[in-house]
């Protein structure tokens, strides 16, 4: 999925490119230019401004600020696997590519070279990334946060119509 995430949700754009999901976080800018991204780019606006969610069509309020909830509404609304994957970088959302480990040599702590044995690099910012604990962590929180909710009951209609 393209998402827009609004500048009161820029821990849950990162959680939804942990997802695998394309999602631009501009930071603060007005509500036109983001309506304008919006449009142009084809991406669901994600907001906490109810007011915005009203005047964006497909847009979706999103009612909670904890990030827990957060995510089983996007994931349960929008029907998204509930996986980690290793597509997006969290940091500035460009693709990830997966390199040889002789590329990681130097880039990653060394421990986690010698641990590790698949690597993938962002190539617009450099940033490195390999399946070590913290994804382990990362992937038992996902699936707690979503064991605890009803992901098998339908969406409630959180989708704008504006």
């Amino acid at each position: 999925m393209r998402f827009l995430c609004d500048h009161m949700l820029g821990t849950l754009a990162k959680w939804l490119r942990f997802l695998g999901n394309d999602v631009v976080y501009p930071g603060p800018i007005e509500d036109d230019e983001l309506k304008a991204t919006v449009e142009r780019e084809a991406r669901v606006l994600l907001t906490r401004d109810r007011e915005l969610s009203g005047r964006v069509a497909g847009s979706v309020y999103v009612a909670s600020d904890d990030l827990n909830e957060q995510l089983v509404q996007v994931v349960r609304a929008f029907r998204l696997p509930a996986n980690l994957a290793m597509t997006r970088c969290s940091v500035c959302n460009a693709p990830l590519r997966e390199v040889p480990k002789a590329d990681a040599q130097g880039k990653v702590p060394e421990g986690v070279f010698e641990r590790q044995r698949e690597f993938w690099r962002c190539d617009t910012c450099g940033r490195m990334y390999w399946q070590g604990s913290h994804w382990a962590n990362m992937s038992a929180r996902m699936q707690t946060i979503l064991s605890k909710s009803s992901l098998n009951e339908p969406p409630r209609d959180s989708i704008s119509k504006a």
